[in-house]
């Protein structure tokens, strides 16, 4: 991509009438990433991007290679779908992977530059706002966010510590639990006691399974999507599980069977603080085992929007939902997933900080029916963040 054909800075761009201002507040939307979900922030990504009002913003979209490096990207949301079955990735949209976006680090600097072998550096204009559309490790997990932390740019979504809370279920649960909200049983398998002593490791996980029983979810303590979980019904299973997970992530989670309803809801911050969407159901998945990464993305399996629950159940999941928001101290959107067990009790599973947000994905969905649509949706985010300083708060 030579330096003529980059995007011009907000600055740069003539005035195209006097009703409108020579400078939009720019947004970076950034996504894919290094983590197993890349290829579904690409496609939130695009999403985003075709919701964007660009009478309102200056776009600029930023992918991040399968190997981490940051390119620049053409506004063709088009090229950001589920094709044939076949999820996009940002090597094949970008521009080029030869140049790299490269953020500030002075936090009085958010001008953005672009820099190609055997060119000069070229300068892109400064980012007011950046919309951080990645999923999982290295981006959704508190890693980004210290980034623009540093860099002094304002992003949309939870902080440092809520979004590594978020990301690690394991410090999630206990974050739960310390605030009095029920979970469900699990254990924890950490990498050095299994290096150490897989047999120790091996026989924690036969007395929960003598204690809880079977089927057991074998699932990456640090990665979402449903990527790299496994449901055993016997130890026959155990050690394929183990590698899926640990294949993601060396920490694991062994989880037990809740028999009940999955129930969602999202929580979105308006200036009062944040409120619960109406929540959903996802029905039992018939040609799956379980609501897993195909059934989500793929088959699209569509949830049941609102919940059928009563009144009372209604109110008592969105109270608990902010209360989750609240308790890993979450900023601009979370959605926040349950089972209504069959004695009739609601046990968080967990939360997601930047949750799936297609226009078929559960969150926007959820606030659809609560009367806010999708690119409101997208604008109420990027100006909360906005109106957001970034250090302590």
């Amino acid at each position: 991509m030579s330096s003529e054909n980059l995007p011009q800075s907000p600055e740069q761009r003539p005035e195209s009438s006097s009703a409108q201002p020579l400078r939009k507040p720019r947004v970076a939307v950034v996504f894919g990433g290094r983590s197993s979900e890349h290829g579904i922030s690409v496609v939130t990504a695009g999403a985003i991007l075709s919701a964007l009002d660009r009478t309102k913003y200056d776009v600029l979209p930023i992918g991040i290679t399968t190997d981490g490096r940051w390119a620049l990207t053409a506004d063709e949301p088009e090229r950001m779908a589920i094709t044939d079955r076949r999820m996009p990735n940002v090597d094949e949209i970008a521009d080029s992977v030869e140049g790299g976006v490269v953020l500030p680090l002075d936090p009085g600097n958010r001008e953005v530059v672009y820099n190609e072998p055997g060119s000069v550096p070229k300068a892109l204009g400064d980012v007011d706002v950046v919309f951080p559309m990645l999923h999982g490790p290295y981006g959704e997990d508190g890693t980004l966010q210290g980034l623009l932390e540093l860099s002094g740019v304002p992003y949309v979504g939870s902080g440092v510590l809520s979004s590594a809370v978020g990301q690690d279920k394991d410090y999630m649960k206990r974050i739960f639990t310390s605030f009095g909200l029920n979970v469900g049983p699990y254990l924890v398998i950490r990498p050095r006691e299994w290096s150490q002593d897989e047999a120790g490791a091996r026989r924690r996980i036969a007395d929960f399974a003598g204690e809880h029983g079977w089927p057991l979810f074998i699932k990456p303590a640090r990665a979402g999507s449903s990527i790299g979980i496994t449901k055993v019904d016997s130890f026959e299973g155990l050690d394929e599980a183990i590698a899926e997970a640990q294949r993601h992530d060396p920490k694991i989670l062994v989880e037990a069977l809740l028999r009940g309803r999955e129930i969602e809801c999202g929580v979105l911050e308006f200036e009062d603080g944040p409120r619960a969407s109406v929540p959903a159901e996802i029905p039992p998945v018939q040609t799956h085992d379980y609501y897993d990464f195909d059934a989500k993305y793929i088959d699209s399996t569509p949830g049941i929007v609102p919940a059928p629950l009563t009144p009372e159940q209604t109110a008592e999941i969105q109270r608990l939902a902010v209360e989750a928001f609240e308790a890993a101290s979450c900023e601009g959107l979370v959605r926040a997933d349950f089972f209504l067990t069959e004695d009739g009790r609601f046990v968080i599973n967990e939360i997601n900080t930047m949750p799936g947000f297609t226009p078929i994905s559960m969150y926007p969905q959820m606030w659809e029916k609560s009367g806010v649509g999708y690119a409101e949706l997208v604008d109420r985010l990027i100006q909360a963040a906005l109106n957001r300083s970034t250090g302590l708060r």
